[in-house]
């Protein structure tokens, strides 16, 4: 999972993927300070996998792993090239989702590049460089359609949804917004549309907010708002506190969240809402040799989830022995689980289910 973070200049991005991802990005207090997107690769947490490992005592292990973009501010006329714009369009198309940083805490010693506080503005700011992008590429594409329409007519249909789509953009709708049929979502997939992408507001406020006022902030509740109306996730955060949270032993982040009223931290939580907005779900290998989290799409069949780990594992699929993590805990062991007939062989049309610990079987 690759997650894009975006958002104005001197909003927090940088800050909180430092904090994110302890990846040393540079962070100032000016516009552009980001340049060339930093890329910091994170472990996903996983309970589950960490009893396996207590289970089997592996020589590897390996959890599942996402990949944060700190791409550059965005500005006014990225679209165009202004800024420094199209590179960085460039930089979000190559994720699967988009972290949208929106700053949500006022401060007279942090510049503001539009010179105030407005998160709505700022989310509009945004959407329309990304919406001003696939307006340019719809449009081509229109014209290749209707090209094609004059020897056959079943572009038609094509055309249709183009034109609607294009509408749809011009009155400052983002992609994600519009209501496609299943067959429109087929037609559209081959056109990578940014304005299209997953979308979690990362709402950036005051240690004061966060810990005491986030239901009636009313920047965050701006920004609750716009995620609500076109279902997207949002996700109130403190950059600063998580600056804190990263310098911190694990014995003393535990204690700082207690006293936060909160379980996880911020990277737990931006996790757990890109998994669920990606429609994602993770499936265990459990041996000597290695314990691993593999990262799937929910719905997956157990030949393409095995092909996850190597392409013959698909081609020569045999069947599939598996246990749910639950049951394999409770049993203690592989082999306790099969005694008591918890162990199934499932064969290429099983839906693979999260938390799944999973043996492939195979001939090639």
């Amino acid at each position: 999972m690759k997650l894009g973070m975006v958002g104005l200049p001197n909003v927090g991005k940088s800050t909180l993927f430092n904090a994110l991802t302890n990846a040393g990005a540079e962070s100032a207090n000016y516009p552009f300070c980001t340049i060339e997107p930093n890329v910091g690769v994170v472990s996903v947490p996983d309970e589950r996998l960490d009893k396996l490992a207590e289970m089997y005592r592996p020589n590897k292990f390996t959890p599942a792993t996402l990949e944060f973009v700190d791409i550059a501010g965005l500005v006014k006329g990225a679209s165009k090239g202004e800024g420094l714009g199209n590179k960085f369009l460039a930089n979000i198309r190559e994720c699967d989702a988009i972290i949208h940083v929106v700053r949500c805490f006022e401060s007279d010693d942090i510049i503001h590049v539009e010179g105030s506080v407005d998160p709505a503005r700022d989310i509009e700011t945004i959407d329309l460089e990304l919406i001003l992008a696939d307006i340019e590429l719809l449009e081509r594409r229109l014209d290749r359609a209707k090209k094609a329409l004059k020897g056959d007519k079943k572009h038609q249909a094509d055309i249709d949804m183009t034109e609607a789509l294009l509408e749809h953009l011009a009155n400052g709708r983002p992609a994600r917004s519009y209501p496609f049929t299943e067959d429109e979502k087929e037609l559209i997939k081959s056109t990578p549309l940014l304005s299209m992408k997953p979308v979690i507001y990362a709402a950036n406020l005051s240690d004061d907010d966060f810990r005491n006022n986030i239901e009636t902030n009313k920047n965050f509740l701006s920004v609750k708002e716009i995620a609500a109306g076109e279902g997207s996730a949002v996700l109130p955060i403190c950059a600063q506190l998580e600056a804190e949270l990263a310098e911190m032993s694990d014995e003393d982040k535990r204690l700082f969240l207690a006293d936060l009223g909160l379980e996880v931290s911020g990277l737990d939580r931006v996790i757990k809402e890109g998994y669920s907005l990606l429609g994602l779900i993770s499936f265990l290998t459990a041996g000597k040799d290695e314990c691993r989290a593999w990262t799937i799409k929910d719905g997956t069949k157990a030949p393409q989830a095995a092909g996850k780990i190597h392409s013959d594992f698909e081609r020569g699929f045999i069947r599939a022995e598996v246990v749910a993590f639950s049951d394999l805990e409770s049993c203690g062991s592989m082999t306790a689980a099969k005694e008591k007939g918890l162990v199934r062989s499932e064969g290429k049309e099983y839906v693979m289910r999260d938390g799944d610990v999973v043996l492939f079987r195979f001939n090639v």
